[in-house]
């Protein structure tokens, strides 16, 4: 039997493709390896279309919930079957289902009390350090405790099916040759890190007068911020604020001649997909959670009360994002269309 893999993903979107150069070490270093990523169906269709993964077990628990009875029986199932388990979140539920298989070497940062349920601890970060790349954090867990990883990370990388990228324009009515932006408005962490809609929206209509189509992606929850881009654009925007899957969202970026994004899961998408990417950070830091692409622009102030982490701008004036104007995003996004090296859409 083969040496096979367990990976306890992260519950986010970003935090996933941000653990993805571990996974391409782990895969590099021992090719016939097979990887097996434990993960939310938030993010399960984001984990198979990584090359390095083998199989997604979905799990459906429930958010705040230990479900122990339910991480037992699959514990049980599941025994015997994997050599190693790398456990990426900190919590100390999920890395019951390692313990439970019986995994010989379970492998996470200490976490919330886990020792017993981890048996290769690597230190969590100091309070009050400053924040090193989230890709380099998770790398690290690949390393003996205490051994630093590669300088040069692999980037993320996601497959794209042109076929489903063409199948899906053509399901919102949108012309398979059709010059799509994708505005990624959302962030699932809080206001802090949004720009304003109203920005979107006229940003949304300059491209649009430009020949572009202007298309909002969000969740459901980001419906309400959809219409307001919508609005504010003039009806210029098509605003597909929850009415897209994960694959379609994943499918129309792969499609896009540029994304606009903010520090989100989509905007790691993007990157990972190598769509040119013009990336705005306010609350969170560009050297922690960077697009790890090539064709990516990041527009950061770096104000004095920057980065603050925080979900809504202690200040109350989140200068951070508001003084990121339209006509700024929009020279970028100029330059990156006119830019032969940042390529066509992947699917197209």
């Amino acid at each position: 039997m083969r040496a096979r893999t367990l990976v306890v993903a992260p519950n986010w979107l970003g935090d996933c493709l941000m653990a993805q150069p571990l996974l391409t070490l782990l895969k590099a270093r021992s090719p016939a390896a097979e990887i097996d990523v434990l993960a939310p169906p938030a993010v399960a269709p984001l984990m198979r279309r990584m090359p390095e993964v083998s199989e997604v077990l979905e799990v459906d628990w429930r958010h705040g919930n230990l479900d122990l009875r339910e991480r037992w029986r699959l514990g049980r199932r599941l025994r015997g079957r994997y050599a190693h388990a790398f456990v990426l979140p900190n919590s100390w539920k999920s890395a019951l289902v390692p313990f439970f298989a019986d995994v010989p070497l379970r492998v996470g940062y200490s976490g919330e009390s886990r020792h017993g349920l981890i048996n290769v601890r690597h230190a969590n970060p100091r309070k009050g350090a400053v924040r090193a790349p989230m890709a380099r954090f998770y790398a690290q867990l690949g390393e003996t405790p205490g051994k630093t990883p590669p300088e040069r990370l692999p980037d993320p990388v996601l497959s794209a099916d042109p076929v489903a990228a063409i199948a899906v324009k053509a399901t919102f009515g949108l012309a398979p040759g059709a010059a799509l932006v994708a505005l990624c408005p959302g962030a699932e962490y809080g206001p802090a890190k949004r720009w304003p809609a109203e920005h979107f929206g006229a940003l949304a209509g300059q491209l649009a007068a430009r020949g572009a189509v202007p298309v909002v992606l969000g969740t459901q929850k980001e419906v309400p911020l959809g219409l307001a881009i919508e609005q504010f654009s003039l009806g210029r925007a098509l605003n597909l604020a929850g009415r897209t899957s994960l694959d379609d969202a994943i499918n129309l970026i792969a499609g896009s001649a540029l994304v606009v994004s903010n520090d989100s899961g989509l905007m790691h998408v993007a990157a990972a997909l190598g769509r040119p990417l013009v990336a705005l950070f306010g609350s969170s830091s560009p050297h922690h959670t960077p697009p790890l692409a090539a064709a990516a622009r990041v527009i950061y102030r770096a104000l004095e009360c920057s980065p603050c982490y925080a979900r809504d701008c202690p200040l109350g004036h989140l200068r951070c994002l508001r003084e990121i104007t339209p006509a700024e995003v929009l020279q970028q996004c100029e330059a990156l269309l006119a830019d032969p090296a940042a390529g066509q859409p992947a699917a197209v």
